[in-house]
C-alpha cells in the first residue's frame, strides 16, 4: 500500500515520490517532492529548516541555499493557480509551512507510476560495499579498495551490466532489503560480503542473491594472506561470474590482469590516496598525490599509482587549485602507465582527459573510445565523454552518453547533473536543464552560474540575478582562498570555463546567460 496525499488538483504519491496534477506526472526533482511530502504531512505546522534539509540530503551538510532553491521550484509548480504561489509560507529565521488547500491523505494500492530502471538485457549485477569487520573504522579504505577493485574487474566482462562504484556505495554502513536494492539500481544479482584482516591474514565472504527472490546463490569464504590479495579479488571475480545463470563460459575465460604490485605496502597507499581524491578538495587531491608518489617509490612499476598521480593533477587544473604540480609532470605520469599497462580503461580515460586540456582533441578521442572499449560500464568515463562532448559542440552524442552514465550509476555525483544540465544548455532546452541542476544533492558556485544563464535565457531574470550574485560571491570567495585577486569585470569570473568551448559561438552563447543575468565585461 502506498500513502496518497491530495490537496487541489494535485494528488502525491509518497511511495512512488511522484507528484501528480490530474493524471499528469509533474516534473519535480526527488528532493522537491521529499520537502513537499514533509510539509504536506505537516500540513498548517512549521516544519523548521533542519527538519527540511535532514529529509532532503540525509547526513549530508549543504547550505541552507540548496533548499531555498528547492522550495522556489515547488512554488512554481503551484504558481499559475490562484492563490498557488503562497501555498507554502516562509518562516522567517525558522522554517518553512504548508497552506495550501486542505490534504486528504489515504493509503491505496502502489502506484504503478515507479523510477525504478528497468533491467538491462542481460545479466545485471551490483556489488554492495564489504563490511569491515577488523574492528577499526580506520580499516574501512580497505575493504572499500577491495570492493571497488571487484566493481572494476567485473566491469570488464562485456557481456555483464554492472552497478558504478558510487551507486552501490550508496548503501555503505547499512542493511538494506535486497529486493529493495535490486529495484533501485535496477539489477537482478547483488554480492555482498564482509573483510576481516588479523595481522598478515584477512578473510572475505562473499555471497551472491538473487534480487527478485532474496534468496542466495551462492556463498564462499576465503582465509588468505594479505600478499595474496590480487589473486583472491581475481578468485572472487571467476566465481561470481560462474554463478551466475548461464555465464560459465565467461567465467573460465582468462581475466589476464597481471599483478599490479609485488608490494602490499603500495597497494596500501593506492587505497588510501584514493579515498582521498574522492573528496574533491585541494588539500584532500595534494594528500592523495603523496600517497600515490610513495607508492612509486616503493615500487616504480606500479600502473596505478603512476596514472592516479597525473588524475590528481588534472583535477587540480579543472578545480583551478594553486597546486605546484605541472601538467608536463601529469603527462610524463599517464606515459610511464600505459608504458606499463597499455590495456587499463581507466589509464586510457584520464589520458583522453589531460589531451582535451592540452586541447589535442583528435587523440583525446581516440582514447576515449579506447577506455569505453575496455571498460564498457565505467560509469564515469562515459560522464566525463559527455562532457567533453559538449566543448565540442557535441551535445547530442553528450545526452546519449550522459544517459549511458546515469543508468550505470543511477545514484550519480553531482557532476553528472551538471554535466547533464549543460549538454541540455546547449542545446537551448533551458527548461530542462533547470531540472537537471536541481536533481544535484548540493550545489556548486557553478551550479548558482548555469542556473542563472539558464533561468536569464528563459526571462526569469529575478531569478537570474540572485542565482548570478550567488555565483559571483562563491567565485570570488574561491579566487582570493586560492590567493587570487577578483577580476573587476564579474563576466571575466567565467571565461576560464567558456575558453573550454572550441567553437567560438558555444562559448559565445554560454556567457550570453551570465551576462543576461548581470554579469558584466
Amino acid at each position: 500500500m502506498a500513502t496518497i496525499h491530495q490537496f487541489g488538483p494535485f494528488r502525491l504519491d509518497a511511495g512512488a515520490e511522484t507528484l501528480f496534477r490530474e493524471a499528469e506526472p509533474v516534473a519535480l526533482g526527488r528532493r522537491a517532492v521529499v520537502l513537499l511530502r514533509l510539509l504536506v504531512e505537516h500540513a498548517g505546522s512549521p516544519v523548521t529548516k533542519d527538519a527540511l534539509m535532514e529529509a532532503a540530503w540525509p547526513g549530508l551538510a549543504i547550505e541552507e541555499s540548496n533548499l531555498t532553491v528547492q522550495i522556489a521550484a515547488l512554488r512554481r509548480v503551484f504558481a499559475d493557480l490562484d492563490g498557488g504561489a503562497a501555498w507554502i509560507e516562509t518562516l522567517p529565521r525558522r522554517g518553512y509551512r504548508y497552506v495550501g488547500p486542505p490534504v486528504v491523505s489515504a493509503s491505496e494500492p502502489s502506484s504503478t507510476v515507479s523510477s525504478a530502471p528497468a533491467l538491462p538485457d542481460k545479466p545485471s549485477l551490483a556489488v554492495l560495499p564489504l563490511s569491515n569487520l577488523s574492528g577499526d573504522p580506520a580499516q574501512d579504505y580497505f575493504s572499500d579498495g577491495i570492493t571497488g577493485d571487484i566493481i572494476a574487474e567485473l566491469s570488464r566482462f562485456r557481456s555483464l551490466f554492472v552497478v558504478a562504484r558510487h551507486s552501490s556505495f550508496a548503501y555503505k554502513d547499512r542493511a538494506p532489503e535486497i529486493k529493495r536494492v535490486g529495484r533501485e539500481l535496477g539489477v537482478r544479482y547483488v554480492a555482498e560480503g564482509s573483510v576481516r584482516t588479523i595481522g598478515s591474514r584477512m578473510r572475505v565472504i562473499i555471497q551472491l542473491l538473487d534480487a527478485a527472490s532474496g534468496y542466495s546463490l551462492w556463498t564462499e569464504r576465503y582465509d588468505r594472506e594479505l600478499e595474496d590479495i590480487f589473486a583472491l579479488q581475481d578468485e572472487i571475480v571467476r566465481a561470481i561470474v560462474a554463478a551466475l545463470p548461464g555465464r560459465m563460459e565467461d567465467a573460465g575465460r582468462e581475466i589476464a590482469r597481471r599483478k599490479p604490485t609485488s608490494s602490499i605496502t603500495a597497494y596500501d597507499l593506492v587505497l588510501l590516496g584514493n579515498e582521498r581524491w574522492r573528496q574533491l578538495t585541494v588539500t584532500a587531491m595534494a594528500q592523495a598525490r603523496d600517497y600515490f608518489r610513495r607508492a612509486v617509490a616503493l615500487d616504480p612499476q606500479y600502473a596505478r599509482a603512476h596514472v592516479n598521480i597525473a588524475w590528481t593533477i588534472i583535477c587540480d587544473v579543472f578545480l583551478e587549485s594553486p597546486a605546484t604540480a605541472t601538467i608536463e609532470e601529469a603527462r610524463s605520469e599517464i606515459e610511464t602507465a600505459l608504458d606499463i599497462e597499455d590495456g587499463d580503461a581507466w589509464s586510457h580515460g584520464v589520458f583522453a582527459q589531460l589531451l582535451f586540456l592540452l586541447k589535442d582533441d583528435a587523440k583525446a578521442e581516440i582514447h576515449f573510445s579506447r577506455a569505453l572499449a575496455l571498460n564498457p560500464n565505467d560509469a564515469d568515463v562515459a560522464a566525463v565523454f559527455a562532457n567533453i562532448l559538449v566543448y565540442w559542440g557535441r551535445w547530442r552524442e553528450a545526452l546519449t552518453w550522459i544517459g549511458t552514465a546515469k543508468r550505470l550509476n543511477p545514484f550519480p555525483p553531482n557532476l553528472y547533473h551538471w554535466y547533464h544540465a549543460l549538454a541540455l544548455y546547449s542545446g537551448r532546452d533551458y527548461e530542462q536543464a533547470v531540472k537537471a541542476v536541481m536533481e544535484a544533492r548540493s550545489f556548486d558556485r557553478w551550479s548558482h552560474g548555469l542556473l542563472a544563464a539558464c533561468y536569464a535565457q528563459m526571462g526569469r531574470l529575478g531569478e537570474a540575478q540572485a542565482e548570478a550574485e550567488t555565483f559571483v560571491s562563491q567565485r570570488c570567495r574561491e579566487l582570493h582562498a586560492n590567493g587570487h585577486a577578483a577580476p573587476a569585470r564579474t563576466l571575466d569570473l567565467a571565461r576560464a570555463r567558456a575558453d573550454r568551448y572550441r567553437n567560438p559561438c558555444d562559448r559565445e552563447h554560454f556567457l550570453d546567460g551570465l551576462r543576461k543575468a548581470g554579469l558584466t565585461g
